[in-house]
């Protein structure tokens, strides 16, 4: 206002001044105050649009990527040009291409894209013998009777050792395992056991026929080291270990209450019973599996051993189980009377459990040893028609055995 109002002061005196120098007639001026309006602050950013909607993307590393397009408009000055900041590399991973546009006014606008790379599938054509597994010291077990005979097919040394292959029951897997699968019911390897398996039993003879019967302590099997030393003079090797990388793939959802969702996965076996039986067991409603094992004293009843999450038939999820598809490895050694068992996981410590087997009478002079790896299926109660999961699959990537004094040891 004081702008205005000095304008008007002088005015009013001029038009005295002049009235009094002889122009009394002239009528006094009048001036109108004219007020320029405020331009609105611009304090609205850029909106950015990234081609597509897609601000996270997926490749396969190996393949060439393209980023996406955007585009930026501003409420103000229209279309506005956009920047990217950021890379993708080609190891597996996640990576962050950061979209930026500013308008005329400094405001500034960023859109996050993220790029994940992941690892190509593993596309394998090797035959099982050519995936790294000694085969030799193995012959396999399937639930099919080619030979007409009534019990389960074996696959000698041999065969399996120079590129055996079964469509169904032993096939190599695509990131590189060898899978086994076993349906509920087929041919069985006895009249002793009630439950069919695709499994690999140890043949230390490694295919040499001139060894004899593949029963009794001889070059073909091993002995505790608590035997006599007649019997560790006669076997093909002196206590165990046996190493094995594997992931559980499917276990059955039905049948009888405490058959469901468990399986074999490893044992050592005498000769008639078993020093100890390693079992995985998932039930229906949980999300991760079991581990424990079972041992068989000559005479007396069987004692269980709990390792991760516990064997009953209503168990809740145990919270430090093995999901399927989960990559585990065990370890079962033998050492004179003693067991030990160990579970190992990428991330996690080791479940280690031990038991003592004195008094199990497998250190008599006639008690031979062999371990056996695969899919020993404990459930023959399951329903296979009455969908596509009753069977018991896993995928083996490492099968290790050795024996003191034995010189194909790994």
């Amino acid at each position: 206002m004081a702008i205005l109002i000095k304008p008007l002061i002088i005015l009013c005196v001029c038009a005295g001044l002049s009235a009094c120098g002889g122009g009394g007639n002239t009528t006094p001026s009048t001036v109108t105050p004219v007020t320029t309006p405020n331009t609105p602050v611009d304090t609205t950013p850029p909106v950015i649009v990234i081609a597509g909607d897609t601000t996270t993307i997926t490749i396969t590393q190996g393949n060439t990527f393209t980023p996406p397009t955007a585009s930026a408009t501003d409420n103000v000055d229209g279309t506005t040009t956009v920047s990217v900041t950021g890379m993708v590399g080609s190891a597996v991973g996640s990576y962050t291409l950061t979209y930026s546009a500013r308008d005329n006014a400094g405001n500034t606008a960023n859109t996050d894209v993220i790029v994940t790379v992941v690892a190509a599938p593993i596309v394998v054509n090797a035959l099982p013998n050519e995936l790294g597994i000694e085969l030799d010291d193995w012959y396999l077990s399937i639930p099919s009777d080619e030979d007409g005979n009534g019990k389960s097919d074996s696959i000698k040394e041999i065969e399996l050792a120079t590129g055996y292959t079964h469509p169904e029951y032993f096939y190599t897997s695509a990131d590189g395992g060898i899978v086994m699968r076993s349906p509920s019911r087929g041919f069985k390897t006895s009249t002793n056991t009630s439950y069919v398996r695709v499994e690999l039993r140890e043949m230390l003879r490694r295919g040499n026929t001139n060894i004899g019967s593949t029963q009794g302590v001889n070059a073909n099997n091993w002995v505790f080291g608590h035997a006599p030393t007649s019997a560790q003079a006669n076997a093909g090797g002196i206590n165990g270990e046996l190493n094995v990388t594997l992931a559980v793939n499917q276990v059955t959802t039905n049948g009888e209450n405490y058959q469901i969702g468990r399986v074999i996965i490893g044992q050592i076996h005498a000769n008639d019973d078993e020093p100890i039986r390693l079992y995985y067991r998932k039930l229906p409603n949980n999300s991760k599996g079991a581990i424990y094992f079972a041992h068989e004293p000559r005479t007396g009843n069987e004692v269980y051993v709990e390792m991760i999450g516990s064997r009953d038939n209503s168990t809740s999820n145990p919270a430090d189980g093995i999901a399927l598809d989960e990559k585990f490895s065990y370890t079962i050694n033998a050492s004179d009377a003693l067991l030990t068992v160990t579970i190992t996981r990428e991330g996690k410590d080791d479940v280690v459990a031990t038991y003592d087997m004195t008094g199990s009478q497998y250190e008599d002079p006639d008690q031979y040893m062999y371990f056996k790896v695969g899919v020993y299926h404990v459930n023959n109660s399951s329903d296979p028609s009455s969908d596509t999961g009753q069977f018991a699959q896993a995928t083996f990537y490492e099968i290790r055995n050795s024996h003191d004094g034995y010189v194909f040891s790994e």
